[in-house]
């Protein structure tokens, strides 16, 4: 886990800081990647030596010319970790419903993710060896009803990573799910009652530590949803996720 290049996107807060940071730390060269430039140079003052990009994942004109300039820059580029995404609440019981949320969810959480593994493929493909990590989250097992398409969103780039990870297992690149469960981030609104970003990294890391090539990477928070289904207590875990409060 060091002596690598990786690109972070989403990098300028939450769990994707907290990769990047952690990632930096043990010795690798990272660059993060996003929308917000007073973001991405607030982690680089702090981690002297780290890299920002610019990219709107939600645009694919962007991603195409992000993809050659950050392979032109960064020739040893070889770690792609798929983080930036968005949620929002959405009422389906409500007589106007508008459809610009679930939009922008499916194309930053997922297509972007797509459009962004594909531009860099190519190059991945001429790298000694490689990996994609994509970022998705408990809930792509057991869906939040209080977020149904973030939920899908998620439920979709698992399944994506399942055929990505397939595909690719004859090739020098490897493809690691890691789902975090509920975190304290910006994302949540900041909810204490999520699991601190801190503590989310390091169990995060210690997991890589374990086992830097397991297809998964998944916290012992959520390994009940992860196996509700196979286990026959879908129904037991769906309650638990949406128990009203």
């Amino acid at each position: 886990m060091k002596n690598h290049t990786i690109l972070v996107t989403g990098g300028g807060s939450g769990i994707g800081r907290g990769l990047a940071e952690a990632f930096y730390q043990r010795g690798n060269s990272v660059i993060i990647a996003g929308r917000r430039r007073d973001a991405l140079k607030a982690v680089c003052d702090a981690n002297p030596g780290m890299h920002a990009m610019e990219l709107d994942i939600s645009d694919a004109q962007s991603i195409e010319h992000f993809a050659t300039d950050i392979v032109a820059r960064f020739p040893a580029l070889n770690m792609l970790i798929n983080n930036a995404g968005m949620m929002a609440f959405e009422d389906l019981t409500s007589d106007s419903i508008a459809s610009d949320a679930a939009e922008g969810m499916v194309v930053t959480n997922l297509l972007g993710p797509i459009r962004l593994t594909n531009a860099l493929l190519p190059h991945l493909r001429g790298q000694p060896s490689a990996r994609i990590l994509n970022m998705t989250s408990g809930l792509a097992f057991i869906p939040m009803a209080a977020v149904p398409t973030y939920s899908a969103t998620k439920a979709a780039l698992h399944s994506y990573s399942i055929s990505l990870r397939h595909q690719l297992r004859d090739t020098n690149i490897s493809v690691t799910e890691i789902a975090p469960p509920y975190v304290r981030t910006s994302l949540t609104g900041d909810d204490p009652a999520g699991m601190p970003v801190g503590d989310y990294i390091a169990q995060t890391m210690a997991l890589f530590d374990r086992d830097p090539n397991a297809p998964e990477n998944i916290v012992d928070s959520i390994g009940f949803l992860r196996s509700a289904e196979r286990n026959g207590r879908f129904d037991e875990a769906f309650a638990a996720v949406n128990a009203r409060p």
